[in-house]
């Protein structure tokens, strides 16, 4: 099984495979497919809860598929998205959400969306056992304050960027996704830290990089400019049960073969 200890040694030497999942069955496609790290990603809301944005995540969203996910990965470090306002208001709560996520639901590490105010937390977290993984770049659950809009493109927030993924590892972070930030701000961030990095629009210089199942697999009906498809899995769905529905409708099925 992948470890927060395997992940590390990856850095500068193996590139590493991230991809979020959110059941079992996706996590065991995914794991027998050699993916290292599974995200319970808070990117479900837009995913596949029918919400604009994650904000509207809970945290019983999350740690429902996080126990989906982890009884279907077997290798792949299972990491939990903490999302919005479960983290970072009081620290016994903080404590808590992020705890349940390992003691009770199965995952091996958490992800926090960082700033100024996570650094303390993620070091009290990590003394406690709880690895962290941290985010810095464009994160999504400040979308109120930022947009979707790249960040890091002038020189003073590149350099907080740069400070903010800096103290999250002083902290204890095991690795941090760098998202949606110029590709030459993330090569030197990967340069300068020592903890693995994960990209996602970051360009090709992170020691990893992660991508939502819905859009790597072509489920999604817009997929960002900093994503791909690899598949149609959308258009095979749809004609599956086009299919099906067609059969049933004509008669075709179930025939005697389906019937005891």
């Amino acid at each position: 099984m992948t470890t927060v200890q395997d992940l590390q040694s990856m850095a500068g030497s193996e590139h590493i495979t991230m991809l979020t999942a959110y059941d079992a069955l996706t996590a065991t496609i995914a794991d027998e497919a050699g993916i290292d790290v599974l995200l319970v990603g808070d990117s479900m809301g837009n995913a596949i809860l029918g919400y604009d944005d994650t904000l509207p995540v809970t945290v019983e969203d999350v740690a429902s598929r996080t126990s989906a996910v982890a009884r279907g990965a077997e290798d792949a470090l299972v990491v939990a998205d903490m999302p919005f306002l479960s983290f970072g208001t009081d620290r016994g709560e903080s404590v808590t959400n992020a705890g349940r996520m390992l003691k009770k639901e199965g995952a091996n590490a958490v992800k926090i969306e960082s700033g100024p105010h996570t650094v303390d937390l993620t070091e009290h977290l990590s003394n406690l056992g709880i690895p962290v993984m941290a985010h810095v770049g464009l994160t999504p659950q400040s979308v109120n304050q930022t947009g979707y809009t790249q960040q890091g493109n002038d020189a003073e927030q590149a350099a907080e960027i740069v400070e903010m993924a800096r103290a999250h590892e002083d902290a204890g972070a095991f690795a941090c996704v760098l998202e949606h930030i110029p590709a030459n701000l993330a090569s030197h961030i990967t340069e300068e830290l020592t903890m693995p990095t994960i990209g996602i629009g970051a360009g090709p210089d992170c020691d990893g990089q992660v991508l939502v199942v819905t859009d790597a697999t072509g489920m999604s009906d817009w997929t960002p400019p900093f994503a791909e498809a690899f598949g149609n899995v959308r258009e095979e769905m749809a004609d599956a049960i086009a299919d099906y529905a067609e059969a049933v409708e004509d008669g075709q099925f179930p025939t005697e073969e389906h019937s005891h």
